[in-house]
């Protein structure tokens, strides 16, 4: 992550509008804080009430999943900066507090992670390269999801059906076409999940919405709308600073957009990057139902859209094309809004399937850091005389006692949180002549 003037300035101005828009009511990250929004606006809930809720839905991401990934990757993420400006913005009780105290906070992120990396680098045991390895399987991992959704939604034997052909086409696949194993295995998942959903939904033919519903979510999109010029703003900035190689949307891409950024073959970059945005974008496609419901039910919109404006970011040749695209795509996202509701109304398992797919997603992505941050924790420890099994011993107690503690740190945060921590502990004991280096 490169520390220039104009990089310090565009995240400030981000994380500022960010948390105006949180103020304000129009647009938060947090799914959970979107739905709490209207009890303010209409006058069922006190901003005080509605910050204490911010803060105890978003704190335990920000300081686990939000700075661990930062300090693994040196790149910001949304969980770091946004889930604070939806705090930040919530609980400024002035409109004009909260772009000020947004940007401070953007300043203190992007000044103060590469700090802490360039002390990370220095230490004997090499603590950065190997957390390279945390992101190995996330990729792979995540291309899973659709299967463990359907198990989830249809049961075992269909599950156990769709992965078998989800099987075929990933290895069989490649050899027919220039497609990734990966994406394959993500796009006929997901195409299959699609099918069963409207299939089942074709055979129950659910019942219309009642018009009294139609006119709430009528209401609401309106709402969004009116906060348009905001929104495709934010949704500028936003796709800006992933191009200028500062903020990563998602922990599908971050890893490998780090790895991207350090390798010196142009041509081998460009084609992890692209293979990072046809994730990123399968990824904002399963998405949408969460996304959609949530904005059309409560008139307030997610700080990145469907997302696709990271794909947006990562795919443009300079920062001014990304700035138009990201207030594009936010643009036509807001203006589809009302349709995808109608349709979601139409295919209810559709929008059942959002936590489903969302659920899906975490254990996945739990489930491909964890082997991968093991995999960084043998490599720190074959630099030692411990060896790989010290490695492996030191970050798998520390999982398992956040296992059996009631897991304090969320899986998704823990894999990379035990890493760094086996790091540290691997230089502490280097610097009192416990692990000595081979």
């Amino acid at each position: 992550m490169e520390l220039s003037v104009i990089n310090i300035i565009l995240v400030m101005v981000t994380c500022a509008m960010t948390a105006f828009m949180s103020h304000m009511g129009m647009a938060v990250f947090h799914d959970g804080i979107r739905p709490v929004i209207p009890e303010y606006i209409e006058g069922r809930m006190h901003r005080s009430e509605m910050a204490t809720i911010a803060f105890g839905l978003s704190v335990g991401f920000i300081a686990s999943v939000g700075i661990g990934n930062a300090l693994a990757t040196n790149l910001l993420n949304p969980w770091l900066l946004f889930l604070a400006t939806d705090i930040i913005g919530i609980a400024s009780p002035k409109k004009w507090l909260a772009p000020i105290l947004g940007a401070a906070y953007g300043v203190l992120c992007i000044t103060a992670i590469g700090g802490v990396n360039t002390v990370l680098t220095g230490m004997p045991v090499d603590l950065i390269s190997a957390l390279g390895n945390v992101g190995t399987y996330v990729v792979t991992g995540f291309a899973i999801f659709p299967i463990v959704t359907i198990i989830m939604q249809f049961g075992m034997k269909t599950g156990i059906i769709s992965a078998v052909v989800v099987l075929i086409f990933r290895f069989a696949g490649p050899r027919f076409s220039s497609i990734s194993d990966d994406a394959w295995t993500m796009m006929v998942g997901v195409i299959l999940l699609v099918v069963l959903c409207i299939s089942r939904d074709m055979k129950n033919k659910p019942e219309k919405s009642e018009g009294e519903s139609l006119n709430v979510f009528s209401e609401r999109t309106a709402r969004i709308r009116k906060n348009l010029p905001f929104l495709m703003v934010a949704g500028a900035l936003i796709a800006v600073i992933c191009n200028v190689h500062v903020f990563a949307g998602s922990d599908v891409s971050m890893f490998d957009l780090a790895k991207a950024y350090a390798m010196s073959d142009p041509g081998e970059a460009n084609s992890l990057i692209r293979t990072v945005a046809t994730n990123e974008f399968m990824r904002a496609l399963s998405f949408i139902p969460l996304i959609a419901t949530t904005a059309v039910t409560t008139g307030v919109y997610a700080v990145a859209g469907f997302t696709f404006i990271y794909v947006a970011g990562y795919l443009a040749p300079n920062p001014i094309v990304a700035a138009i695209l990201g207030a594009v795509i936010i643009l036509v996202e807001v203006m589809l809004l009302g349709l995808i509701g109608k349709f979601l109304g139409k295919f209810p398992s559709m929008r059942d399937a959002s936590d489903n797919i969302r659920s899906a997603m975490n254990t996945c992505v739990e489930f491909a850091l964890l082997i991968g941050s093991i995999s960084a924790c043998c490599a720190m420890g074959e630099t030692t005389s411990v060896g790989a099994t010290g490695g492996f011993i030191i970050g798998g107690v520390i999982y398992l006692v956040n296992e059996a503690t009631g897991r304090k740190i969320m899986r998704m945060a823990i894999g990379p949180i035990a890493a760094i921590a086996t790091g540290l502990l691997l230089n502490l004991t280097y610097l009192i002549g416990l692990t000595p280096l081979v």
